[in-house]
């Protein structure tokens, strides 16, 4: 894994096992990988992954099984999506409303152009299938 110079690498490896379990590799109830086999597989340091387990844990993500392991909790996914929206609206929107009004774009452009990205996204999902 390639990994950013300006995020802690526990938090990268935090969004990763958040994005494994939004798109499906890993569903509610379900074993992950242990410490050891995880801290391989990213070519980390086991506490590296430690730091990462304990910090989705704290935001009940992931739970652990004493002796068995740790496992994908059942409200993981909508957890993981309030974040991203909260986030989303709070962090990104603002910034992206200033940058439109520091161009003069309007809603209506945006609009127009959410819906392209739409029927093309749904064309290539019908060309897939």
């Amino acid at each position: 894994m390639n990994f950013d110079n300006h995020k802690a690498i526990y938090l990268q490896i935090c969004d990763l096992i958040e994005s494994k379990i939004l798109e499906g590799t890993w569903e509610a109830n379900e074993k992950i990988p242990s410490v050891r086999r995880f801290a391989i597989e990213l070519e980390v340091n086991p506490n590296t992954i430690t730091n990462s387990f304990s910090e989705l844990m704290g935001r009940n993500i992931i739970y652990n099984k004493r002796g068995i392991g740790y496992f994908v909790s059942q409200e993981a996914r909508k957890i993981i999506i309030d974040k991203i929206k909260y986030e989303f609206y709070e962090k990104e929107l603002p910034l992206l409303f200033h940058r439109m009004e520091l161009c003069n774009i309007p809603m209506m452009e945006i609009e127009k152009r959410f819906n392209n990205y739409q029927q093309n996204k749904n064309f290539k999902d019908e060309k897939e299938q």
